[in-house]
């Protein structure tokens, strides 16, 4: 499992990122059997915490797990990949975000979401979150995928896009009404992007043997 935490500016480009990893595993094994794990890249590793039935000495010297594991369920391993490591985000975000009266028109919003280097990957538990300004009255929107919602009091907008399907992408657009005769706001919100894929290691980290 990998959680990454990552900035990417308005061209799409990667400021910077940061990668929390675990390794869980679920044992049904008889008797006491003495396993080995290792790592095709084991240098990513930034910094490491293990289980403790793993026998650290080892790691130290080889970079191999080795070690004895408990029945069930456990955390073998959690481990942190520091923002110098090239990290590939896997979804991309199209944006057009206005928040500038013209004509009293209000302002305007246009997001789309698309999968990228997800390795044939679906992207699911997409959930995509903006903290709106406080001029923000409400917000007037249609999307052809999930649902969205804006707390008045909060302004917070969160849409709910769920899977995303590479033919057919999420798209949600619309009008923002704004509070009249409000200071021009001097930078548009950040666009906070949740996500799951099952199955693919952001950071490029491949077991090699166990």
């Amino acid at each position: 499992v990998e959680e990454v935490d990552a900035i990417i500016d308005k061209a799409g480009s990667t400021v910077c990122a940061e990668i929390q990893g675990y390794i869980d595993c679920c044992i049904k094994l008889s008797g006491m059997p003495d396993l080995t794990l290792s790592f095709m890249n084991p240098r990513l590793f930034d910094d490491v915490s293990f289980h403790p039935c793993v026998r650290f000495k080892r790691w130290e010297s080889e970079r191999i797990l080795s070690f004895i594991p408990p029945d069930g369920n456990f955390r073998l391993m959690s481990y942190h990949i520091g923002s110098q490591s090239i990290v590939a985000i896997p979804v991309y975000v199209r944006h057009s975000l206005s928040l500038r009266e013209s004509g009293g028109g209000g302002g305007r919003l246009d997001i789309t979401l698309g999968p990228k280097q997800t390795l044939g990957r679906m992207v699911e538990g997409v959930v995509l979150e903006i903290p709106m300004p406080k001029c923000v009255l409400n917000c007037g929107l249609v999307t052809n995928q999930g649902k969205y919602s804006f707390d008045p009091v909060s302004k917070l907008l969160v849409w709910d896009v769920g899977r995303i399907d590479p033919s057919k992408l999420p798209n949600i657009k619309g009008s923002i009404a704004l509070q009249s005769g409000a200071a021009p706001v001097e930078a548009n919100p950040s666009i906070n992007v949740r996500f799951t894929i099952n199955q693919l290691a952001v950071s490029g980290l491949k077991v090699n043997r166990l």
